[in-house]
């Protein structure tokens, strides 16, 4: 096997994200974005340690499990999803085994593992999209929607994405059409100049609450009315509650804001979940998929157990969704966040439901938790992609709960955090996958784990 060097292969299994495995003369190349029996022409862009990693040329046979034609018609062009090629089931099945591979490599005792749920909605599911404005190819018309797959540049207009409802796709060609036809320039990351960035859709799944927020550099001024009108005319099965007008100058690539106004009604929605009301903010944390959130929390509610005059810690508590769905039937509940934004957020949602028992703290959790006086019954974590970090999961042991509950959007950064958690004393009881991105490669995971001599019961009901 050489580098840059073309082959002919099959792909043999695919890891845990999007990590196709091919042999090529008794060495493995990974490539990305394969699906399993796919007979692929491939380059070898890197060999190290005799392992290579490779980029797909071409699929010369589809896979036996490939579906004839995704729903999708942007599949393939855009870099929002990876396994919309699939039926939904063999979906869950993949997902399911390399979570369970990964756990299984490094579990040492004997586990339960239930296997994964599914999302209730396949397509349709998001609450929110950050749509991005550039160009397909360089120079040409303006686009407004995903990044090309593999690329940092170019954007498709995904004016009919299946993981969102219609009225977001109304919403994106809206906006779209009104900045074509007055020849708007989009912000280009590399020349530091233009104005259109993005578009944020929010959309409350129980309530049908739109929230609307064009984001643009200020390197220009625009009459907005127009638009504004032309978005309020639109016949959705929603309803607009507010259309937002963010300047964003920062030079990374992100959604944030300088300033944002407000160019019709308000800056929030509300969205319900499990009996609780939600107010969101555009920048606001909350999980994108309001029905496969129920799901994950209350397997999540169910790992907790009973928690009757108990104090919770929730750690990496966003904006305290875990936290106020454990608050009814716990003695105290504490979430720590480092984003201010969301803390502020999880004090006025906890007010909203009328919860008294909810304390909320911002800052970072290496750093907070040793000036917090109560000591937790036990612990639930929910930390970002990333996991959590050394120092902070060693303080987290020490204060030697009898059971911790770990939800992780990332295997790979819980395996890490697992080995350091059995070194520590701890054992995982039960296991489960939770799919909250139908046609992505993401997977959320709950984990229950016992301090070592803590005898658990199974099944205990929350109450």
């Amino acid at each position: 096997m050489k580098k840059g060097q073309v082959y002919e292969g099959i792909v043999e299994k695919v890891n845990f994200p999007n990590k196709g495995v091919i042999n090529v003369e008794d060495k493995k190349v990974i490539v990305k974005n394969a699906i399993e029996g796919q007979k692929v022409l491939f380059s070898v862009n890197k060999i190290r340690k005799g392992r290579g990693e490779g980029r797909i040329l071409e699929i010369l046979e589809k896979s036996p499990i490939e579906l004839d034609q995704p729903v999708c018609v942007h599949f393939g062009s855009c870099g929002g999803c990876t396994y919309q090629n699939l039926s939904y089931d063999e979906q869950l099945s993949l997902k399911k085994r390399q979570v369970k591979e990964l756990l299984d490599s490094v579990i040492q005792t004997d586990y339960v593992f239930e296997g994964i749920k599914g999302s209730p909605r396949q397509f349709g599911y998001r609450n929110k999209m950050e749509f991005s404005f550039g160009d397909e190819v360089k120079d040409g018309p303006l686009s407004l929607g995903m990044h090309k797959r593999g690329s940092f540049h170019d954007i498709v207009t995904v004016n009919e994405c299946q993981i969102v409802d219609k009225d977001y796709n109304l919403i994106l060609s809206c906006v779209l059409n009104y900045f074509q036809e007055r020849e708007i320039s989009f912000y280009h990351k590399m020349q530091r100049k233009g104005y259109l960035r993005h578009l944020l859709v929010r959309k409350g799944q129980k309530t049908s609450e739109l929230l609307i927020d064009l984001v643009t550099t200020s390197q220009e001024e625009q009459d907005l009315t127009p638009l504004v009108e032309a978005l309020k005319n639109l016949t959705l099965d929603g309803k607009i509650v507010g259309i937002l007008h963010t300047i964003n100058d920062s030079l990374a690539d992100v959604v944030q804001s300088d300033e944002t106004r407000i160019l019709y009604g308000q800056d929030y929605f509300y969205e319900k979940l499990l009996g609780l009301q939600f107010k969101i903010s555009p920048f606001s944390f909350f999980q994108t998929n309001s029905l496969g959130a129920e799901v994950l929390y209350e397997t999540a509610r169910e790992y907790i157990g009973t928690i009757k005059d108990k104090k919770i810690f929730d750690l990496y508590s966003g904006t305290g969704t875990i936290a106020q769905i454990l608050a009814p039937v716990a003695k105290k509940v504490i979430g720590v966040e480092i984003v201010e934004e969301a803390v502020e957020a999880a004090r006025v949602n906890a007010k909203l439901n009328d919860l008294h028992n909810c304390e909320f703290i911002a800052g970072d959790v290496l750093k907070v938790i040793d000036s917090i006086e109560d000591k937790p019954d036990l612990i639930v974590l929910d930390p970002p992609r990333d996991g959590i970090h050394p120092k902070a999961l060693e303080k987290i042991i020490a204060y030697g709960v009898d059971r911790l509950v770990y939800i992780s959007c990332k295997p790979t950064s819980l395996v890490r955090d697992l080995e350091i958690l059995q070194e520590r004393g701890y054992q995982v009881e039960r296991a489960v996958a939770v799919d909250m991105f139908a046609g992505t490669v993401h997977v959320e995971t709950v984990i229950l784990m016992i301090r070592c001599g803590f005898g658990a019961k199974n099944g205990q009901k929350l109450g």
